[in-house]
């Protein structure tokens, strides 16, 4: 087998491969192995006819192909080690010349990993990295705990509120008839949900317990049921009773219920530490992704569309994968959403393009720069992952495929490529 290769673009190349007769007619004997035993030949058992009368009753051409299948698979992986290329997808082939006793040449047109001319990538402007944790964030933040622990409790001596939950019977009627799925009875309805169409909770809002009353609304014009979409309807509601969450009081006693200290004062001040960190962790990565983008728009490349598909494929599977954690089929959201997979498809295009774009940009300063991975560095990419998993580094690494070992120092990699861009920015004035 040999092999020569010819630019086309700086992410596309033609192959021209060339299996010797001699290989190509060991193929020929493999074919004719596979195929003797199902095809029939007058005056012979099947399987039991020479090659020379298969050929001479089907013509070679019965052969040829399903040798060319055989040879095609190593000698295309020989030629992608020989010209030393990175495909990024599936080859298009072309023969050029076949047949029994003569050499099998054949082209394969295949997208690569694209040739990066990188830009500047040290010395990148961007805004510092800034972020404000206000006193009304450390309260909501601390409010957001109290409506955790809060607890439900029975309202009595005063008519139903907004953010109430109320306990109902009802019954709806368009034009005087009832309809399919308009009665209830015990149904518990938190008022300012939204559960239930316009102007149905808001009309609850004044009712005392035991009280009776007609609600009069409108179905949406785009109500999923088609039969009552934009019409007027009446509910005959009867409140039953009523509840609301009870938040306890924000004092010590709620600081040691909800936290590891004595005091509102210093859970206040652990709420506030940590409010910072994640704001100062926000702003770094913002001011991060601004850097990688303009090393991006630095860089020269022409980003094959396989490698843009494969990434939205990613992000469609991984869609399709929190969609089953609910339950849900993709086709089903998609059905809910009005949306075709195409659209959704396309919704995801600019941002997986980005996505591969930074790859290979990074992955080019990575290698002008030498940047390797210390098996050290991967060993601590490891714990921490471990960490995440509440399991030992040990344990996971027992799991691990060398892929997968290669997958850790690949993560170490890209982050030093990025730390190394970051350490030589400047601040933008």
């Amino acid at each position: 087998m040999s092999a020569t290769m010819e630019k086309l673009s700086t992410n596309q190349v033609k192959l021209t491969v060339t299996v010797s007769k001699q290989d190509f007619e060991k193929a020929m004997n493999t074919a004719y192995g596979k195929l003797k035993g199902r095809l029939a030949v007058p005056g012979f058992r099947k399987g039991k006819a020479p090659r020379k009368v298969i050929e001479n009753y089907y013509g070679s051409g019965v052969l040829v192909e399903e040798a060319f299948n055989t040879v095609l698979p190593d000698s295309y992986d020989k030629a992608v080690e020989e010209t030393g290329i990175q495909p990024v997808a599936q080859p298009e082939i072309d023969i050029d010349s076949i047949g029994a006793g003569e050499d099998c040449v054949y082209t394969a047109t295949v997208y690569v990993r694209p040739e990066v001319t990188l830009g500047q990538y040290k010395g990148v402007a961007a805004p510092a990295a800034k972020w404000e944790v206000t006193a009304e964030q450390i309260d909501q933040e601390i409010d957001r705990a109290a409506e955790r622990v809060s607890r439900m409790v029975d309202v009595e001596g005063r008519a139903a509120q907004m953010g109430d939950t109320a306990n109902i019977n009802y019954a709806g009627s368009v034009d005087g008839v009832p309809f399919e799925g308009g009665t209830s009875e015990n149904m518990p309805l938190e008022l300012g949900s939204g559960m239930f169409i316009p102007g149905f909770e808001e009309q609850i809002v004044g009712m005392n317990i035991g009280e009776e009353r007609d609600l009069n609304v409108k179905f949406p014009e785009d109500y999923r049921a088609t039969e009552l979409a934009g019409k007027d309807a009446v509910f005959h509601v009867k409140l039953n009773s009523l509840s609301c969450k009870e938040k306890p009081e924000i004092n010590d006693e709620f600081a040691k219920d909800v936290s590891e200290f004595d005091t509102l004062e210093e859970y206040r001040a652990d709420v506030e530490k940590k409010l910072n960190d994640q704001a100062k962790t926000a702003a770094e990565n913002e001011r991060t992704d601004k850097l990688i983008e303009a090393v991006c728009q630095n860089a020269t490349v022409d980003i094959p569309q396989p490698m843009v598909e494969r990434q939205i494929d990613q992000r469609v599977n991984e869609m399709a994968m929190r969609m089953s954690y609910q339950g849900l089929k993709i086709e089903d959201f998609l059905k809910y959403t009005g949306q075709t997979m195409e659209q959704m498809r396309q919704g995801y295009a600019e941002a997986a393009k980005k996505q591969v774009l930074a790859e290979v940009v990074l992955d080019a300063i990575r290698k002008a720069e030498g940047i390797d991975a210390t098996s050290e560095e991967v060993d601590a990419e490891i714990a921490k992952y471990a960490d995440s998993a509440e399991k030992s580094a040990e344990d996971i690494k027992k799991t691990l495929s060398e892929s997968d070992m290669e997958y850790f120092a690949e993560m170490v990699k890209t982050q030093k490529t990025i730390d190394l861009i970051v350490a030589n920015s400047v601040e933008a004035e």
